[in-house]
């Protein structure tokens, strides 16, 4: 600070400012007087500085800080190396304040310091360095792009934590920010990665915060793992998806930077790379003191080689874990109508009892497929209404990955109307809405839904022309298809050819096959029509299971009837369900018996589905054997 720039400040002119520094001020007025003390009181103006020695040292750093608060390990680096060389450090801090920020570097000018290590507020800031050049004063600035600077290189610890998940076989990494002064270079490093691995950048996987949209990803598991740019944020998220029951690293993989001041930390055990505030503070401070000194520099670059701390929250993503089932089909809303007798032409029927359920047999067997302990994915419509949010809010609840979903506007949600008799006997009537919707350009433009897929579970209740193209593709994929033919008549030969397990009812197996007489001739019909299997369910006479090395009728279980109508739902969600658990054919139909019989049982199809422990423990009591390893 010179005594121009003070007369500027103070509005006066260097006579004036003249006449008060050396108490010649009789003919100034007190305020004039008092406001020029002020400021060179702010400045540490010295009227005398220019007289001194610009050779001679202080033996003094100069730091000045945006907050002194987020440099804190950062400062501990370079007192213990000022220290260490026999320097003292005066530390000042803008406060996210211009004004400030030009008034500390005067006053650091002014109390004659040898070097100075800026954090500059912004580019603009720079402007100022007139002040350190004519005071002859070294300076290194940090954290912030510009030339020269020096930085921490968030941009490679962004890059190395998704690359750690890229090599574990993640391609779905999301990338959580917070706001700061790493946020974007470790946000340009997940981009670069993704960029070098050839894996396309989704605006849609970079979120700032803990939003809906990140939480929906998860627990959808669209996003297969999470690259977090601060550890308090990695907390909150870990905290967020207990409460949903998702667990590190099994549902999602998570990788954050956190601050090298935290040490071990057992709970949560978060995998993270440490920040090196405190080196980065010691590389700074001997760099400035090497200028200062005249001596060799020790390094133009901050070098640094990040370290994972642990595998803690890191794995393999959640969908190679183990194959899924997806299901392909009709989702409605369930009337229930309960009645003496069913409906006949002419005749009106009366009921005082009615109840409304989630449903559709695609949604059905998703359920039974949930309980039952597999991952399943749902492919389908709905209509841009309310019963659409009910929808989700099931799929939700039981863990089922709405991803393949889909919205359609101008289209109702599909409903279906069912009269059940008091003997559990039924009969439903169907409003397709948006059902009708589902094309096979929806299923080709997203074949990833059928990825690590082992069964998909098909139905006729959507336009043919979907089914069939989702049986192709899954033929393509390796993928076993379990097809329900209902209200449908005959199937064509191209979906009938690339069916492995057809699973009728006998109205339906007549229905499939008008010129054929008999169980026999018609099953014999379909498997020369390509079908792998047959499974003709009949109700209270148990089922008839045909293929090339199999003809056998298998019994049912004996419970007492209230509802039917989701019983072949619930015998297709066991059956898929314990073939994926190894389970030989029959075995597996035997088993899906148990689970028809304990739907039968209670009204409502989606609340009667049973869960896979309580079926094995039914099932211990009265067939043990029928568990035993394979």
């Amino acid at each position: 600070m010179n005594i121009s720039k003070l007369a500027q400040l103070a509005g006066v002119s260097v006579s004036t400012v003249s006449k008060i520094m050396n108490n010649k001020d009789e003919s100034i007025s007190a305020a004039t007087r008092e406001r020029v003390l002020k400021i060179a009181k702010e400045y540490h103006y010295q009227p005398y500085a220019a007289a001194l020695s610009k050779d001679s040292k202080t033996w003094t750093l100069g730091v000045l800080l945006r907050s002194s608060a987020s440099m804190n390990l950062a400062l501990t680096g370079m007192l213990e190396t000022a220290q260490q060389a026999g320097y003292t450090l005066m530390i000042r801090e803008s406060g996210g304040d211009e004004a400030s920020e030009e008034r500390n570097l005067s006053v650091l000018c002014s109390l004659r310091i040898d070097g100075l290590l800026w954090e500059p507020l912004s580019p603009d800031s720079l402007r100022h360095r007139d002040m350190l050049e004519e005071a002859h004063i070294p300076a290194f600035l940090f954290n912030i792009d510009q030339p020269q600077a020096v930085n921490i290189d968030y941009a490679t610890l962004g890059y190395q934590a998704t690359q750690k998940l890229v090599e574990l076989g993640h391609t779905d990494i999301g990338c959580l920010l917070s706001e700061g002064t790493r946020t974007q270079a470790f946000l340009a490093g997940y981009q670069q990665c993704l960029f070098d691995n050839h894996i396309p950048l989704r605006e849609e996987f970079v979120f700032r915060g803990i939003t809906d949209s990140l939480l929906q990803k998860i627990s959808a598991h669209a996003v297969s793992g999470i690259v977090n740019s601060h550890y308090a944020a990695a907390t909150a998220l870990f905290d967020a998806i207990t409460v949903l029951h998702y667990q590190l690293p099994y549902d999602l993989s998570l990788i954050t930077l956190r601050d090298d001041s935290r040490g071990v930390l057992r709970y949560p055990k978060i995998s993270g790379y440490t920040i090196p505030h405190c080196e980065f503070g010691r590389y700074l401070c001997s760099r400035l003191i090497a200028r200062v000194e005249k001596a060799p520099d020790p390094g133009e670059v901050f070098l640094h080689t990040p370290v994972l701390d642990s595998s803690d929250s890191i794995g393999i993503p959640y969908n190679n874990r183990s194959p899924k089932i997806a299901v392909v089909g009709s989702i409605n809303i369930d009337n229930y109508l309960n009645v003496d007798k069913l409906p006949r032409t002419g005749k009106t029927v009366n009921s005082s009892i009615s109840a409304i359920y989630v449903g559709g047999k695609a949604i059905n067997q998703s359920v039974g497929v949930s309980r039952l302990g597999h991952r399943v994915s749902l492919i389908g419509c709905v209509g841009n209404d309310v019963d659409s949010d009910t929808v989700f809010t099931t799929l939700n609840q039981y863990r089922i990955d709405p991803v393949g979903v889909r919205r359609r506007a101008g289209y109702k949600t599909g409903q279906a109307y069912i009269f059940v008799q008091h003997d559990g006997n039924s009969m439903i009537s169907i409003m397709s809405g948006a059902n009708e919707a589902l094309s096979p350009d929806d299923l080709s433009q997203d074949e990833r839904l059928f990825e690590n897929t082992a069964y998909c579970l098909l139905q006729t209740e959507i336009p043919l022309p979907t089914v069939t193209q989702a049986a192709r593709l899954a033929r393509r994929r390796g993928i076993a298809t379990i097809l329900k033919p209902a209200a449908c008549g005959v199937l064509p030969r191209e979906l009938l050819e690339n069916v492995d397990i057809l699973v009728p009812n006998h109205e339906e197996l007549q229905e499939l096959c008008p010129s054929q007489r008999g169980m026999d001739a018609q099953t014999d019909f379909l498997l020369k029509q390509g079908v792998g299997t047959v499974i003709v369910t009949l109700g209270e006479n148990g089922c008839y299971v045909k293929n090339a090395q199999i003809c056998q009728r298998l019994p049912a279980q004996d419970f007492d009837p209230v509802d039917s109508s989701g019983a072949c739902d619930a015998f297709i969600s066991g059956l898929a369900s314990y073939l994926l658990y190894g389970y030989p054919l029959l075995k597996a139909v035997r088993i899906a018996t148990y689970a028809a019989g304990f739907s039968v049982t209670r009204e409502g199809v989606v609340p009667s589905l049973i869960d896979r422990n309580t079926l094995e423990a039914y099932i211990r009591q009265r067939e043990p054997d029928l568990l035993a390893p394979q």
